[in-house]
């Protein structure tokens, strides 16, 4: 037995790669990682565009059924018999008016609110009473700033939804 023998089995020399020998397996263990890691990150990013894209949905059902709260309650006010106008005391007016013998409907439900999910609505009134318009009751702010329908022009720069008041115009 040699010296140079005892050496190399006591401080073996890593080769390159000697045959026979598998390849070190911890680049694909890394390769995984990575994979996976970006895959999270596109699924965050998935996510954040369904939640804007249902958020403009929303946004959109409430822009049309506060265009049916403000024509029902413009409707009820002309429809007042008499001279006067007289605007609803409650939101259940709108859907039969008791002040007609027959059947007179402005509305054909009582919207649900589509941002909060609810059936509630702030209400501006007048000191009668009166209902004169609606509102979100909601504190988010909205996804549309601008670029509203001529009708809901005065929605543009508001900060939360509750500041778009849908009331007929007189």
């Amino acid at each position: 037995m040699t010296i140079r023998h005892d050496i190399q089995t006591a401080f073996p020399v890593p080769s390159r790669r000697q045959p026979g020998r598998r390849p070190v397996r911890g680049f694909s263990y890394i390769g995984v990682l990575i994979l996976i890691a970006m895959m999270g990150i596109a699924l965050a990013a998935a996510g954040e565009i369904w939640h804007t894209a249902s958020k403009r949905e929303r946004e959109q059902e409430l822009l049309f059924v506060g265009d049916q709260y403000r024509r029902a309650l413009g409707q009820f006010a002309a429809h007042t018999p008499g001279n006067g106008r007289r605007y609803p005391l409650s939101l259940e007016e709108l859907l039969q008016d008791s002040r007609y013998p027959g059947t007179k409907r402005y509305l054909r439900k009582i919207y649900f609110d589509p941002i909060t999910g609810k059936a509630e609505w702030g209400l501006i009134t007048g000191p009668g009473g009166e209902i004169f318009g609606v509102h979100s009751l909601s504190e988010e702010e909205p996804v549309k700033k601008a670029h509203f329908r001529l009708a809901d022009k005065v929605f543009e720069g508001k900060r939360k939804y509750s500041d778009w008041v849908f009331m007929p115009s007189s």
